[in-house]
């Protein structure tokens, strides 16, 4: 494209101010579709101190740090209140630990699942001498459920409800796992339900003593009634190989705990969430095998897109390679505008092409004029004077608007070749001229 035809192009007013809007119009688009850079600070609700919620997330913090990201715990009852808090819309917490079964999307719109983590295995410690393998033979006992807020305590109650218990016909006592672990062993409670891993240092506790542990001889028909339940073998000698405890499988129920934030985290955020979660829980267990978590095999909630994208093709190209505010910065400003940049070249393209046109569509209107005045000057066998006159006006003013196109270089032959052809038609009237003025 010569300099020329630039400041042709220029010289077309209507040109410049139409290109000025198309480019604003799409800086502002781009704009519009590009997402704020993240705030780098997650806040997160957890459980106690000393349960696996909390020892998992700080882990969570502890890998998030090393990319600049800070999370931010503050601590609940449990899985219950971290939901509650979630679901509410004033509430600052972006991103909680939920059990399965405790909420679903009907109830929290604006609440997404970023993957499931691990299985929470529920455990039923009991004393007495009498087997115990069916949850309707509590009736009538001393339980220890939980304590409220707490998924445990959900679940349980809910449990023992399809059961036909009730703190009408059995005693329902709310107490931490620590006091519940007293009190079994103190005689004062005749079973306990728990939550969470065999190496959670209380499970762990509980494993190792004189205790029995409740094999679910009904878990499959519990399942059924409870979708958000799984089934879970806890093997034989996995407490000790060596005195082969325990001396059979054990069947047990299990929640899933997920890891869902509110919509509004940003993508990039949850990219690094879940790289966390898969550092955290791919490793194996007794009740999952290495890589089974994190997952998506929760239907509670909607599944995140960027997890769903994730799980799929893996984290954004950029982000394997740069640190995470570079590969986000580019990601959200450049990649956004490489559409609209294609999009502004194609219309700077298309531009000097629609000018070209316009000057081809003069020069051929001028070539039909000057075609047309030759076919009057050949074909007049005995032209009046106005006719004459008329004629040599109508040359000149094709003459004098030839002179002022101004053309890229490229095209001076096509011109030249017009110039050419209305001189040739000037001595055509020249000859009919003289032609008249010797008749």
């Amino acid at each position: 494209m010569s300099l020329n035809f630039i400041a042709t192009l220029l010289r077309r007013r209507w040109y410049v101010p139409a290109l000025c809007a198309v480019v604003i119009a799409l800086i502002w688009i781009g704009w519009l579709q590009m997402q704020p850079q993240p705030n780098k600070t997650i806040i997160m609700s957890v459980g106690n101190d000393d349960g696996i919620y909390s020892a998992y997330a700080k882990k969570y913090a502890d890998i998030l740090a090393r990319q600049g990201i800070r999370l931010e715990l503050r601590k609940s009852s449990g899985s219950v209140e971290n939901y509650q808090r979630l679901k509410d819309p004033g509430s600052d917490i972006d991103l909680a630990l939920v059990q399965s079964g405790i909420g679903d999307a009907r109830d929290a719109p604006d609440l997404e699942v970023l993957t499931a983590v691990s299985y929470e295995p529920i455990w039923l410690f009991y004393n007495g001498s009498k087997t115990i393998d069916q949850i309707a033979q509590l009736t009538g006992k001393r339980l220890a459920v939980g304590l409220p807020g707490s998924g445990l305590r959900k679940l349980t109650i809910d449990l023992l409800a399809v059961h036909g218990i009730n703190a009408s016909n059995t005693t329902l006592t709310d107490m931490t796992a620590q006091q519940a672990d007293v009190q079994l062993r103190s005689g004062a409670i005749d079973a306990g339900f728990f939550i969470g891993i065999p190496k959670t240092p209380l499970v762990a506790k509980l494993l190792g003593s004189d205790l029995k542990l409740m094999n679910f001889s009904q878990a499959d028909a519990i399942v059924r009634t409870f979708p958000s339940l799984s089934k879970v073998v806890f093997p034989r000698g996995a407490i000790d190989l060596q005195r082969d405890l325990p001396a059979q499988d054990v069947t047990l129920l299990s929640a899933t705990a997920m890891l869902v934030a509110k919509n509004r985290l940003h993508p990039s955020l949850v990219y690094a969430l879940l790289d966390t979660a898969v550092e955290v829980h791919a490793e194996p267990g007794f009740f999952s095998a290495r890589n089974e978590f994190p997952n998506q095999h929760v239907d509670d909630f909607p599944i995140s897109e960027q997890a769903r994208r994730y799980f799929r093709t893996g984290r954004p190209f950029l982000q394997n390679y740069l640190p995470f505010w570079l590969a986000n910065f580019i990601e959200q400003r450049f990649v956004i505008l490489v559409p609209l940049l294609a999009l502004l070249f194609a219309l700077l393209q298309t531009v000097p092409r629609l000018l070209i046109y316009r000057v081809r569509t003069r020069l051929s209107h001028w070539y039909y004029e000057l075609n047309a005045l030759e076919d009057a000057l050949r074909t007049t066998t005995a032209p009046t004077a106005a006719q004459r006159h008329l004629w040599h006006e109508q040359l000149m003013q094709l003459d004098a608007a030839v002179h002022q196109i101004d053309l890229p270089s490229r095209y001076f032959n096509q011109l030249y070749a017009l110039k050419l052809s209305i001189q040739i038609v000037r001595k055509l009237q020249d000859q009919r001229d003289d032609a008249a003025r010797d008749g």
